[in-house]
């Protein structure tokens, strides 16, 4: 799982503004179209770039009942051990389309 960047200590709440806006900046110079994983690159390398710890396709075992099954789940992107970014590419954003998701810690 490759990784760049480095701690500097930030809430949740300032390094998903820094993950938003680096975010938008990549889509206005890429626009829609791409596949996943051409948005991933470009956003793992701006994020690197704000100074950020950034890890790619990090593992999430599933547990239950007491066992650890690493079944090939995958988080697009950690940053800073604290927020989890995954990335959707489609052609249009509708009210389906858009989602939030709430992760225990």
């Amino acid at each position: 799982m490759p990784e760049h960047g480095t701690k500097q200590g930030r809430s949740a709440n300032e390094v998903s503004h820094v993950i938003v806006t680096a975010a938008l900046k990549v889509h206005s110079a890429l626009g829609p179209g791409l596949l996943e994983s051409a948005y991933e690159a470009c956003l793992m390398h701006d994020l690197a770039n704000a100074g950020l710890r950034v890890s790619s396709q990090v593992g999430l075992p599933l547990e239950y009942d007491g066992l650890r099954l690493d079944i090939g789940y995958r988080l697009d992107l950690l940053v800073e051990d604290l927020v989890i970014v995954e990335i959707k590419a489609v052609e249009a954003i509708t009210r389906e389309s858009t989602w939030l998701r709430f992760c225990r810690t």
